[in-house]
């Protein structure tokens, strides 16, 4: 039973991709306004929410920013009023007024900062928590494109600078501009020509900071995608460190992420460089525009037209319009940063979800789980075929097994199956419904996977088997574990099943490992069963027993085996030999040995072991059959030979 839901065009503008221009270059650097105009739409959804609070924090800039006003102003008072006509009487209402406002701006200050930089850090653990589910639910195909650490960057810093969009940075821009719109009112006060003339150096000033940024902008890009690239490899470095340490690797891993990390250095030095060079120019121009101050500022007061006191004020109001102009290079440094990193966060958030998928309409009631291949074409690239012309049916309560040598497309067959991939051409259907147009959440809930590399996740016995279902019992739990036969570890650690496993169960053995995702997969009590070489790490007694939990777990199901030892799939109801893309045979065990073909290649080589211990199953098929016989002597090789035999392939 299924129903189709109705697609809203509405959705499927936000879900749709935008078309890609094929002569768009990837490589090229966005402008400061084409980089805004990607990320305003996103900047004005962070802000809707927060409009109140916004309105309060300016409230409370545009009163702490007029009061800072009060203390360069007040100097034209004191020295030309209290000290110039003795006015004692107004001394201390001018203190006063002073450590009033003083106080105001104080208290306004600590406002804004538990407000904005509270709501920043806010924002940013919102943004992330944001991100890591969107990213959790994209296809395969995009986690095939990026590495690991890449991905981690995008979630855990690419969002760390919105807190200059909407934190600190935006106080420090937005009240920097007000303090010197002000300034600049009373300057023009003061004296207009020396305004004018200072307005002249500090636009030559604009334009050099301009041209600047144009030039550290693609820099802070870069930096991010340098940084990317060395965490995902610093990532899959300690991830593999046995093996590092197998082929005594260490200083070769050494030295790529030496090359990394100079990358990264060789990055920051220019953009250090470049940021120097606008602290160096702002410096200049502001020493040439104070030396202009001070000598017309002392003619006017020479020839009459100023006093000393409001010479005093407007230096002081001259430093309050340059300050912000001063702090542009770190103030423009960090919004430049915020933006090249909600840009990338904008990028990852328009990659299409594959649960958003506007063509899955159809809701699944009770699955039967009959799968069919109907003429299935995939390719992971244009061009390069994997799959071609697939067709098979699985019908419920029936074991379907994968055969044929590595990479021949075994696993893509069983990713097609679990909806991890769509086809290029033709279609697979579950209870007769195009499986790429059925809602991912109602095929998925029915859906066990035991892949060949058992990945568990760092924490207890317990809460990796309850991972498949984490509403499960204790007596549930307890009864998959017996299934397969995880207690027969588990009651020897002290911790029992509160044993901490470790980062990937490293802390277990590869076969204890694959017995606890399979017992992941019988609590899940699935309706389709994916069994990716699920034995293949287990030694021929623990499989004997895993054996048997899997013929309780395959009962009333639909499986999908893909396995190198016929103690699985000997008993399979239908057995497909794929090469090269293609289902080369199919049939039961005893037919497809009568065919003498592939099939009965694969077993014939297998059973030749007594030539190659070490050789796997599906492989060595280019290697000549030199046998000339058992070979004799030691009772030790022709016992293990007739173990393998009697575990099958």
């Amino acid at each position: 039973m299924a129903v189709e839901i109705e697609s809203k065009k509405v959705d499927a503008k936000i879900i749709d991709p935008k078309p890609v221009d094929p002569k768009a270059d990837p490589k090229k650097k966005k402008s400061a306004a084409a980089q805004l105009k990607s990320v305003w739409p996103m900047i004005g959804e962070l802000v809707r929410p927060r409009r109140g609070l916004l309105a309060l924090s300016f409230l409370l800039l545009l009163i702490g920013r007029l009061c800072g006003l009060v203390l360069p102003a007040a100097p034209k008072y004191l020295l030309d009023d209290v000290i110039g006509k003795h006015r004692a009487d107004f001394l201390l209402p001018l203190v006063l007024a002073v450590l009033g406002a003083t106080l105001i701006q104080g208290l306004t200050s600590f406002a804004l900062t538990q407000l904005l930089s509270k709501e920043g850090q806010r924002l940013i653990s919102e943004l992330r928590k944001r991100v890591q589910m969107h990213v959790g639910r994209l296809s395969l195909n995009y986690y095939d494109a990026n590495k690991t650490g890449a991905l981690v960057s995008r979630i855990m810093s690419d969002v760390e600078g919105i807190r200059n969009l909407i934190g600190t940075g935006l106080v420090e821009f937005c009240g920097g501009i007000l303090t010197a719109v002000l300034s600049l009112g009373f300057l023009l006060k003061y004296n207009a020509q020396m305004t004018g003339i200072a307005l002249g150096f500090l636009v030559v000033l604009m334009v050099a900071l301009s041209r600047a940024f144009k030039t550290i902008r693609p820099i802070f890009r870069e930096r991010a995608k340098i940084n990317a690239e060395v965490t995902g490899r610093l990532t899959e470095s300690l991830g593999g460190v046995r093996v590092v340490k197998g082929y005594h690797a260490e200083e070769r891993e050494s030295n790529v992420f030496s090359r990394g990390v100079q990358r990264l250095l060789d990055n920051v030095l220019k953009s250090l460089t470049a940021t120097s060079l606008m602290g160096l120019t702002s410096t200049v121009v502001l020493g040439v525009v104070s030396a202009i101050i001070m000598f017309i500022g002392a003619r006017q007061i020479l020839a009459g037209h100023m006093t000393s006191g409001q010479l005093f004020s407007y230096t002081m109001f001259m430093g309050f319009l340059i300050a912000p102009v001063a702090q542009m290079a770190s103030i423009g440094t960090q919004i430049t940063e915020a933006l090249a990193g909600l840009d990338r966060t904008r990028e990852v958030l328009a990659e299409s979800r594959e649960d958003q998928d506007a063509e899955r309409t159809i809701v699944l009631g009770h699955i039967n789980g009959a799968i069919t291949f109907e003429n299935v074409d995939f390719s992971y690239e244009p061009g390069k075929p994997v799959l071609d012309d697939v067709s098979f049916d699985a019908q419920p309560g029936t074991v379907t097994a994968l055969v044929g040598s590595s990479g021949s497309g075994k696993s893509t067959i069983i990713g097609l199956a679990s909806a991890f991939y769509k086809p290029t051409s033709g279609r697979v259907t579950i209870d007769g419904q195009d499986l790429s147009r059925v809602r991912l959440d109602s095929y998925r809930s029915a859906l066990g996977v035991v892949l060949q590399d058992s990945f568990l996740f760092d924490g207890s016995i317990k809460e990796n088997i309850a991972f498949s279902r984490p509403s499960a019992t204790e007596e549930e739990i307890l009864a998959a574990c017996r299934i397969a036969h995880v207690d027969e570890f588990t009651e020897r650690f002290a911790d029992k099943y509160d044993t901490i496993i470790g980062e990937r169960g490293v802390k277990l053995s590869g076969g204890q490992r694959q017995r606890v995702s399979i017992a992941r997969a019988v609590l899940a009590d699935p309706r389709i069963l994916i069994l990716d070489e699920a034995t293949s790490s287990l030694d021929s007694e623990s499989e004997a027993y895993i054996q048997q939990g899997l013929k309780y777990l395959m009962q009333g199901r639909t499986t999908f085996v893909i396995a190198h030892r016929l103690s699985t799939i000997r008993q399979a109801d239908q057995i497909l030999v794929v090469e090269s893309g293609k289902i080369v045979e199919r049939g039961k065990h005893a037919e497809l040995l009568a065919l003498q073909g592939r099939y009965h290649d694969l077993y014939t080589r297998q059973h030749g072991l007594e030539e190659n211990l070490f050789l796997a199953p599906g492989e060595g098929d280019k290697v000549e059959d030199k046998s000339s016989g058992p070979r004799g002597g030691g009772g030790g090789v022709p016992d293990a030979v007739s173990l393998i035999r009697g575990q099958g392939f």
